[in-house]
């Protein structure tokens, strides 16, 4: 095997496909990159650890074609670090030489022999815009559970039902919703998935900015995939399994109070403050007519208050939330203006964007916020 490649075409193409290898892996080749030349002038490198892979093509001067496994994170590494020149490989019994400039690396290769199929692509579902999908993604996943003993958390429930996906994700403390549109291979599609948060996010970072994204979902069948594509690259990825909770209902139908304030200024005013709340204590948010007061901290310890302007509709009403959960949904909304709707002081408050002071709050982003109980 013997191929030349361009240097910055490497390191991209060899660090996005080793991205998801596993640290530990249950087999010393699943840490490895497979890289396959073809006649053709493609270079194919893929990466599989039983739940996510990875493949990607890009062009090289391909003179004897082969398949060969090494190290993805050494070769990383490696390639990345490599002069700006044409990299140079070429395979000799079970090492690999790297040639790059004056830079000369070799590398034990693994058995590829012993490496996984890798999954097929499922058929195409359908395509959303990769910079609207970065960004539901975003507000989404923010939601979502880090804690692997509920594994059913860590995920996001995808619904969709013809040109409409809305995505919602928990971790019992918040709940986050994001309806956006797409382009159904389909008009009629209906169905549900839940993949996982830690597998959109990487997708939604690494394919986001490829224009049209691919995704394919596949249930029912025995191997519940889902997979997306974009500009030479492909990745799958294995549904999490099991049925999430009935969380939708949890939105309100009816708020009575609810209260509107410039997003930038409140997030900046409850950093400030949220430097005297030590661990576990709450930012306390009292909301009167024309002004929201944040303050922390009480007693002998440090403490912070801010007022800011604010509009409210109904009574005075004060609220308590982790300072971490706040800032995370007020920094997902990216509107001018956030509405907190309010139904008790113990009660979930819910989180809306508008364009403007006075007008109309947008359903496309919700996020949901327990608060926490303070005595008063």
């Amino acid at each position: 095997m013997k191929f030349r490649v361009e240097r910055d075409v490497l390191a991209e193409a060899v660090t996005w496909t080793a991205r998801t290898l596993p640290t530990r892996p249950p087999a010393p080749v699943l840490a490895g990159v497979r890289i396959e030349a073809s006649a053709d002038g493609t270079l194919g490198l893929s990466s599989f650890d039983y739940e996510v892979s990875a493949r990607s093509e890009i062009p090289a001067e391909v003179t004897e074609p082969g398949v060969i496994l090494v190290s993805g994170r050494l070769l990383a590494e490696i390639s990345r670090a490599l002069p700006a020149k044409p990299v140079d490989f070429s395979v000799e019994g079970t090492k690999v030489t790297v040639v790059c400039g004056a830079s000369r690396f070799t590398l034990l290769t693994m058995p590829v022999e012993d490496y996984p199929a890798l999954p097929s692509m499922p058929e195409i579902s359908g395509t959303v815009h990769g910079d609207e999908l970065t960004a539901a993604v975003a507000q989404v996943t923010v939601a979502a559970s880090r804690d692997d003993t509920l594994p059913l958390l860590t995920g996001v429930r995808v619904e969709i039902e013809g040109e409409r996906i809305t995505m919602l994700a928990t971790d019992r403390y918040r709940l986050a919703l994001r309806e956006m549109t797409w382009k159904p291979a389909s008009p009629d599609i209906s169905t549900v998935a839940l993949v996982r948060a830690r597998t959109l996010s990487d997708v939604a970072k690494s394919l986001g900015g490829s224009g049209e994204v691919n995704v394919a979902l596949s249930t029912g069948t025995g191997v519940d995939l889902v997979g997306f594509e974009a500009g030479g690259r492909h990745t799958t990825s294995l549904l999490v399994d099991g049925d999430y909770p009935h969380v939708r209902r949890l939105f309100p139908d009816e708020t009575p109070i609810h209260a509107v304030v410039p997003t930038q200024p409140l997030i900046d005013a409850a950093k400030r403050v949220a430097l005297v709340a030590e661990r576990n204590t709450p930012i306390r948010m009292s909301f009167s007519e024309g002004q929201v007061v944040l303050d922390a901290g009480q007693g002998d310890d440090a403490q912070a208050s801010e007022a800011l302007e604010a509009v409210l509709v109904g009574e005075d009403i004060s609220v308590a939330f982790n300072p971490a959960f706040l800032l995370d949904g007020l920094n997902a909304l990216g509107t001018d203006f956030v509405r907190l709707s309010f139904t008790h002081p113990n009660k979930p408050v819910e989180f809306t964007g508008q364009g403007s002071l006075d007008g109309e709050d947008s359903s496309h982003y919700r996020y949901l916020l327990v608060p926490i109980r303070f005595a008063s």
